[in-house]
């Protein structure tokens, strides 16, 4: 969720940019960098934990 949400700015970004629209480029391309940071990091912790049998 986090990396398709990051991509989705990262595009607003570039394709403001394009624009000339700096101030939605450059607020677009951070917002991109946090989500892709949280995303890094819950994969990380993902993959931390390993999968565990479902508690019965």
């Amino acid at each position: 969720m986090f990396l398709s949400w990051a991509l989705m700015f990262l595009v607003i970004a570039i394709i403001a940019g394009i624009f000339g629209f700096a101030g939605i480029a450059g607020t677009s391309a951070w917002i991109a960098q946090v989500l892709f940071v949280l995303f890094l990091v819950f994969f990380l912790v993902s993959l931390l934990r390993g999968r565990r049998p479902p508690l019965t």
